[in-house]
């Protein structure tokens, strides 16, 4: 089946597709769509963590948390549109 999507919605795809155990995110624009997604989409289908920070840096010590246990993990990344 094809879908039309935007950038950030394709991009929560594939981390669902690929297997993520997490996604850890603060929402800023542009990239709160992911987050957004990632919590409508990924709590249904899969296992995955979604959880939001509540900063940058909070998200980056629970990145750093999920790497230590070797779990695959989303990064909270801005794609241009």
């Amino acid at each position: 089946m094809i879908k039309l999507m935007k950038g950030n919605e394709a991009l929560a795809e594939a981390a669902i597709r690929a297997g993520a155990d997490a996604y850890f995110g603060y929402p800023i624009t542009p990239q709160s769509e992911v987050l957004e997604y990632l919590a409508r989409e990924a709590k249904q289908r899969t296992g995955m963590v979604v959880l939001q920070a509540e900063s940058e840096v909070a998200s980056i010590n629970m990145v750093y948390g999920a790497a230590g246990t070797g779990k695959k993990f989303g990064l909270p990344l801005q794609v241009l549109e």
